[in-house]
């Protein structure tokens, strides 16, 4: 085996989690792919008697290559908030980058596309993949002091606040969970079930299609059309919006409508679609679930 196909055969064992690492990063399975590709030309093209530990070498590169990327999306204007998922660069495995959106999380994908890149990177390296503070201070150009304070931030951001008890917060994730359930089956009773008699929804002129009213009440007219609604609920996850459980709508990862809800005694009793790229980002979205088995 010559030297080059040597080097090729250590990056492949390095790959996966490269790929992991850029992905929560980037939240872009095809952005992804390029920064792990990038580092293989920069490592194919670096003397390899200065590295002591390739994967370490490998991670810094993958990581400051992600974060200057997040950087030019965020001076473009391309941040996930922008109310629709931006142009892929090329279609990559449909069967694949779910996988990938899943092992993640929706929400989560959502939340971190809020934080500043800086923060981003901080939060991904330490609190998913355990780097120590002192590695990744050079990486964001930060002392170890402040690469702290960046992950912390973006710990406290994904957490989100709120007032409500977590006893009534369980209560409000199991009506929207089966409010979400009964959209995604299709089942009009189990619908019907899960909505107030005189549920309300709303909806900004963004989330609505041509001729669609932006109130409308009653039970059965808000059950047949969430049932429309059924495939978006496929990318759909529930999240909390503004203190309380809601919905985000986010097809590859990419926030794209939210349903912000009110929960009476077990039923829906009114939501309003969110899809005006204004408003979107001055929600305070945050996971409702834990951050573990993210990496």
């Amino acid at each position: 085996m010559d030297e080059q196909a040597a080097l090729a055969e250590r990056f492949e064992e390095h790959r996966g989690q490269l790929r992991a690492v850029a992905f929560r990063m980037l939240g872009s399975p095809s952005e992804a792919d390029d920064a792990v590709q990038e580092a293989w030309l920069r490592l194919s093209r670096t003397d390899l008697t200065g590295i002591d530990h390739l994967g370490g070498w490998l991670r810094t590169v993958v990581s400051r290559l992600c974060l200057d990327m997040l950087r030019t999306r965020r001076s473009r204007r391309e941040e996930p908030l922008d109310g629709q998922a931006p142009a892929r660069a090329r279609e990559g495995d449909p069967e694949q980058e779910a996988e990938l959106v899943d092992a993640v999380g929706r929400a989560v994908l959502v939340v971190l596309g809020t934080l500043a890149p800086a923060e981003r990177v901080a939060f991904v390296l330490h609190d998913l993949f355990a780097v120590p503070f002192d590695q990744i201070a050079p990486i964001v150009d930060r002392t170890p002091v402040a690469a702290k304070k960046l992950a912390s931030r973006a710990r406290q951001r994904l957490r989100g606040a709120t007032s409500v008890p977590s006893a009534e917060l369980a209560h409000q994730r199991r009506v929207v969970d089966a409010f979400l359930a009964a959209t995604r089956s299709g089942d009009l009773d189990a619908m019907l079930a899960v909505l107030a008699p005189d549920v309300v929804r709303r909806a900004d002129r963004a989330a609505l299609g041509p001729g669609r009213d932006a109130v409308l009440r009653g039970a059965e007219s808000v059950a047949r059309e969430m049932l429309l609604f059924g495939r978006r609920a496929r990318v759909a996850e529930p999240a909390l919006v503004d203190g309380a459980v809601g919905v985000v709508v986010a097809p590859h990862g990419r926030l794209l409508l939210v349903l912000a809800v009110t929960v009476e005694g077990d039923r829906v009793a009114g939501y309003e679609l969110i899809a005006d790229p204004e408003r979107l980002r001055r929600l305070d979205l945050a996971v409702l679930d834990g951050l573990d088995g993210l990496v």
